[in-house]
């Protein structure tokens, strides 16, 4: 389970509800939660979107994935940024940025986990595994 202070909610033996113990793994990691039940894989969940089950275990994602989605935003930043919704190979979908120009970023590139929180806007950042193609240099 997920709790907002980002500390990983460990499930206490009998109990529906999850106790709070901070997990000593390294902080470059994206967790992600598993439904014991019928074993779908989501992003920042109490409940399971598929049966609605409440027993859900953390794992730890390897940090490949794929963008589906990319825009660039304009707004509250000083220069022009993205901002992707990237499906991990676990087969969850999380929303970050992708480190390279805006414009370059599009549907179907493969990605990889480059920081699992973002200093400033606390959301995972990614990079690009392939070069962008460049058809005009």
């Amino acid at each position: 389970m997920y709790h907002r202070s980002g500390i990983a909610v460990q499930q206490a033996s009998g109990s529906a509800a999850g106790v709070l113990q901070p997990r000593n793994e390294d902080t470059d990691a994206l967790l992600f939660q598993r439904c014991t039940w019928c074993g779908t894989a989501m992003y920042h969940r109490l409940l399971c979107p598929v049966c609605r089950g409440s027993e859900l275990r953390t794992e730890r994602s390897e940090g490949a994935g794929t963008v589906r989605h990319s825009t660039v935003v304009h707004r509250n930043t000083p220069a022009a940024r993205n901002v992707s919704l990237v499906e991990m190979a676990e087969g969850f979908v999380v929303r970050g940025r992708v480190m390279g120009p805006p414009i370059g970023i599009h549907s179907g590139d493969r990605v990889r986990l480059s920081t699992a929180k973002d200093p400033v806007r606390g959301e995972p950042v990614f990079q690009l595994l392939d070069e962008p193609y460049r058809a005009w240099s």
